[in-house]
């Protein structure tokens, strides 16, 4: 049960909202992203506040002869919409991640597996172009290695559009093969793994990088089969000492390399800072999902079987090519209803 107090106090914030927005003045840009997102929720509240009230008045016909079967037909249907709503009002007061709304950095790099695992880091990152394009979403290639076999030794890319990082950051771990490789002649399953990694982008004002803490060179760009080669020194590494991090873009201008560079080590640097603090606030609790470890295995893509598992959840499903051909959308949205869950347990326990 959702307390009365707690809904009058978002009723109140968001009337102050909308009238702090009328007149005008203040930081209209901070009111109106706060009005945004409140809004939904105060909907949500008059909606129950609405359906409380019309519950009541249904109860009160119970002492109306005449009415009394109309309201004993009526009260089981108000009642079990009321329990519907009380539920997505239970989800809308979840807390949320800041950082849910911004565009994303993700980083794919091959594991263990030789040469199988960076085909198959390639065969990861067309998934996720081909899931971006289905939602809408822009995906530019920051920076990319190539094997020679097509494969990828590393790739980071630029994913913009709505709700990105809501939805992207729980791809973050370690995804494991199983299949024949193309290069095996014996017909032999291998077990290779790439590893991703996606972090929200960083703002300026969310990260201060002390510019005596970079070392920034120039170079020639190059890639196999000659791809991204450029005929200047355009290529820019930037290695942020303190942390060791080393960024590369390869672009054809170098001042958009440098601006390129900065926006990753931004988002790594960020991305740093948000696992510190939610390590600090897990440290007593069952570690959550979508917390950025990226140590475990989170997913098997079992080619022989057609299957796919995400470890997380115990979630098996027989529809590897739809997967690979980027249909997520059944795997994340399992994810985000077990993370709910888990912060709605976590919210019952305090």
């Amino acid at each position: 049960m959702i307390s009365r107090d707690r809904l009058d106090r978002i009723t109140q914030r968001f009337e102050y909202l909308e009238a702090r927005l009328a007149e005008g003045g203040g930081d209209i840009a901070a009111l109106g992203r706060e009005y945004a997102e409140l809004r939904p929720v105060a909907q949500q509240v008059a909606a129950h506040d609405a359906l409380m009230s019309e519950i009541e008045e249904t109860r009160a016909m119970m002492d109306d002869e005449e009415m009394r079967a109309l309201a004993q037909e009526e009260l089981p249907k108000l009642e079990e919409r009321l329990e519907a709503i009380e539920a997505e009002l239970q989800k809308a007061l979840l807390p949320k991640d800041a950082a849910d709304a911004r565009p994303a950095m993700i980083e794919i790099r091959p594991g263990t597996g030789g040469d199988e695992a960076a085909l198959f880091a390639a065969d990861l990152l067309r998934m996720y172009q081909r899931y971006a394009e289905a939602r809408g979403w822009s995906m530019d290639i920051v920076e990319m290695q190539e094997t020679e076999l097509g494969g990828i030794r590393e790739v980071v890319a630029h994913v913009k559009g709505a709700g990105v990082f809501a939805r992207l950051k729980f791809e973050s771990g370690v995804h494991r093969v199983q299949r024949v490789p193309s290069t095996e002649s014996g017909g032999r399953i291998h077990t290779s793994a790439a590893t991703v990694a996606v972090l929200p982008e960083a703002e300026e004002v969310d990260v201060e990088i002390d510019p005596n803490d970079l070392r920034i060179d120039t170079m020639r760009s190059s890639g196999a089969g000659g791809q991204h080669v450029n005929t200047t020194d355009s290529a820019v590494r930037i290695t942020h000492l303190p942390t060791g991090i080393v960024v590369t873009s390869s672009q054809k201008s170098q001042h958009r390399n440098r601006d390129i560079a900065m926006s990753v080590l931004r988002a790594r640097l960020f991305d740093l800072e948000r696992q510190r603090v939610e390590g600090e606030r897990a440290a007593d609790r069952r570690a959550q999902v979508g917390s950025g470890d990226r140590s475990e295995r989170i997913r098997t893509y079992n080619f022989p079987q057609g299957r796919v598992t995400d470890h997380r959840i115990n979630l098996t499903l027989y529809k590897l090519d739809q997967v690979m051909m980027g249909d997520l959308d059944e795997i994340i949205d399992a994810l985000i209803s077990d993370h709910q869950a888990a912060l709605m347990a976590e919210m019952n326990d305090v």
